[in-house]
């Protein structure tokens, strides 16, 4: 997932579709995120290790981290959206709803995964599934979007699931049984995207997108419309 994560964005940044001239809230977003994903790793090789203390010791730092992720990554979006700028093959209602909700599904799957983690088979498990939440914008970089409209997200939401499900997988083939942590985990990934699809085809949907894009560029743009294509050169 790790690398998943590191290849999608610096695909990106090796075609010249990225840089480094954003503003300063959106390179905090970034460092942010990009940490979480070296504070799993972390985590992952201190427990292989037998680094019990320090993994306990990094993993209340997570706490404070995944606040953080949770703020930032909803200030992103909601300026992206107020700014007309949500990504050409999403319907901006639908990109201003799939992200928070996204991130209130990591937070909760990893404030599970740390309220047991006494029961390593369920914190691991659920940690990992939480972890998968996070791939959508990396998956989105690596996989041909503008040609899977109007079903991109739904095309991202699968090739995230295929993480999970390979978790149950390995499961089953060295225990003969899948741990019920992952049908939690990947119960809570679907009902994000049934969440996320209701929401996007609701008139609670469209009341949201118009209280946050009031008096912004984003109020000029159709909810449920997709953005036009940017130029090829």
């Amino acid at each position: 997932m790790a690398a998943t994560i590191v290849a999608g964005f610096s695909l990106q940044l090796g075609m010249g579709r990225s840089s480094f001239g954003s503003p300063p809230i959106v390179h905090a977003h970034a460092i942010v995120f990009m940490g979480w994903v070296v504070l799993y790793v972390a985590q992952n090789v201190f427990v292989a290790r037998q680094a019990r203390s320090l993994h306990r010791q990094l993993g209340w730092i997570g706490v404070v981290w995944v606040v953080a992720m949770v703020v930032l990554g909803t200030i992103v979006t909601v300026r992206m959206v107020r700014a007309g700028h949500a990504p050409f093959f999403f319907a901006p209602l639908k990109f201003l709803i799939f992200n928070p909700i996204s991130l209130i599904a990591f937070a909760g799957l990893t404030a599970a995964a740390i309220r047991l983690r006494r029961h390593t088979e369920w914190h691991a498990r659920l940690h990992y599934c939480a972890m998968a939440n996070l791939l959508g914008p990396a998956l989105g970089r690596l996989m041909p979007l503008p040609l899977l409209i109007p079903y991109a997200y739904e095309a991202t939401f699968v090739a995230m699931m295929v993480f999970p499900a390979a978790g149950a997988i390995a499961d089953f083939r060295t225990r003969r049984r899948v741990h019920p942590a992952w049908w939690w985990g990947i119960a809570a990934l679907v009902a994000t995207t049934l969440v996320t699809e209701a929401l996007s085809n609701s008139t609670a949907g469209l009341t949201l997108y118009r209280q946050v894009t009031a008096g912004s560029s984003g109020a000029m743009i159709a909810p449920l419309s997709y953005p036009p294509w940017p130029p090829l050169a």
